[in-house]
């Protein structure tokens, strides 16, 4: 059988779809196996940020040199917006769109011609596939279910819609059929991504609402837990709060991306938003689940930025109800519009306003991480077993001997390092 490894550079749903590559070779007689021992790689790489686009060169050039022979077939946003660069890069074999990846790494080892890369799939799940398919495959112990993809916004830093194109989403029917298929194969915790999560529903007739899919997958019997990937601010419904907050399905946890904390800021970035609407929107949320986690995505050094943009972000940081952020310097992506807007900010500027930044964010972190000391939380053993992922997405360090994918309970007894002691099974 031919022997595959996939390396996943990115955000959740590129980790969706590596599953639904790795389900689909499975499902065609292939075998998953460690990088050393792989005949195919497939490199499924990321084109967020040129940091990410470097990453992925990187890996492609160390597996190449690692071992001549192996092919290296090359998919994902970076494959997408750049074939020509990456097919120039030493062994790589194809680079082809996720939906013809498993074509590339089965070229003359397939028996299915048809092979279908989708999780959700319409045809029944290969019994031999659900058997491979169980918590640990691809290294994962959380599976991402893709409900979504492309986005129809036009954010002026942003190439994702060049390269995901228009927004797409999968039917309720069809993502419950999802999470039965990953709750046959052992899981216990799901992660429902998208491009743009909270357009979901909006291309389907007639019109349907994140909301509505929600409450679908909460109405489902079953012991699968659910997390939300990213939420745009401006699609975070009362609904939605309302349903996340009050259903047992879902995890204690919500990223909201809001970028930055000036409405000028904003404005150039063509986010739909004010900022003092996000604003009231965490402290709704923190009020409403006072243990859970809340993260965004913050982008410093945007083109225009002035000092007091950068000042009204480094104070509301410091004052916000967030657990986490993940803050990221401006990096300009050919073909969108800031690529080319003045004045930039310089180099020495946003390298100090990025750590002054990112100092903050690891404080409010401390902050959250003390907070759930001496508390009790569900959580779910990832990795070796020795760390275990609670529901409002602290990573405990416990103590060895537990299995992979066990839920627990764990009294949270340190905060720097994160360590806890199991008590009880939910």
């Amino acid at each position: 059988h031919l022997k595959f490894y996939i390396l996943t550079f990115g955000c959740r749903v590129n980790q969706a779809d590596s599953l639904s590559i790795g389900r689909a070779l499975v499902a065609g007689g292939c075998d998953p196996s460690p990088l050393r021992e792989a005949d195919v790689v497939v490199v499924n790489t990321c084109s967020v940020t040129s940091a990410a686009e470097q990453d992925a060169r990187q890996a492609i050039r160390r597996l190449a040199r690692e071992r001549p022979a192996r092919r290296i077939i090359v998919t994902g946003c970076y494959a997408k917006r750049n074939a020509g660069e990456i097919a120039g890069l030493p062994g790589v074999h194809r680079v082809v769109d996720v939906e013809d990846a498993i074509a590339a790494c089965c070229e003359h080892h397939a028996r299915d011609k048809d092979l279908n890369a989708g999780l959700l799939e319409r045809r029944p799940p290969d019994r031999a596939a659900v058997a491979t398919l169980r918590p640990g495959f691809l290294g994962r112990t959380v599976a991402a279910l893709s409900v979504q993809t492309g986005c129809d916004a036009a954010c002026s830093f942003c190439v994702v819609p060049q390269v995901r194109g228009p927004s797409r989403s999968a039917s309720a029917s069809t993502v419950l059929a999802g999470l039965r298929f990953l709750e046959e194969s052992g899981y216990n915790e799901a992660i429902l991504s998208g491009v743009h999560l909270g357009s979901w529903g909006r291309d389907i007739g007639p019109r349907q609402s994140l909301a509505g899919l929600l409450a679908a997958v909460s109405a489902r019997a079953g012991r699968l837990r659910i997390r939300l990937s990213s939420i745009e601010p401006m699609d975070v419904t009362p609904e939605v709060v309302e349903l996340v907050s009050g259903s047992p399905v879902f995890l204690p946890h919500l990223h909201l991306p809001v970028q930055h904390a000036s409405d000028r800021v904003l404005r150039l970035m063509r986010r739909p938003y004010a900022f003092e609407t996000a604003r009231r929107l965490f402290e709704r949320l923190r009020e409403r689940m006072p243990q859970a986690a809340l993260g965004t995505d913050l982008l410093v050094g945007f083109p225009g930025e002035e000092e007091s943009d950068f000042r009204a972000l480094e104070t509301w940081l410091r004052e916000s109800p967030l657990s986490y952020a993940h803050v990221f310097p401006f990096s300009p992506r050919p073909g969108t519009r800031a690529a080319s807007m003045k004045p930039r900010v310089p180099g020495r500027e946003v390298r100090e306003r990025l750590a002054a930044i990112r100092a903050g964010a690891v404080t409010l972190h401390r902050r959250f991480c003390e907070s759930q000391v001496g508390r009790t939380l569900e959580a779910l053993t990832i990795g070796d077993g020795t760390v275990a992922l609670t529901g409002n997405y602290l990573k405990i360090r416990i103590p060895a001997g537990r299995p992979r994918n066990e839920r627990l309970l764990v009294r949270v007894g340190s905060s720097d390092p994160l360590r806890g002691d199991v008590v009880d099974r939910p």
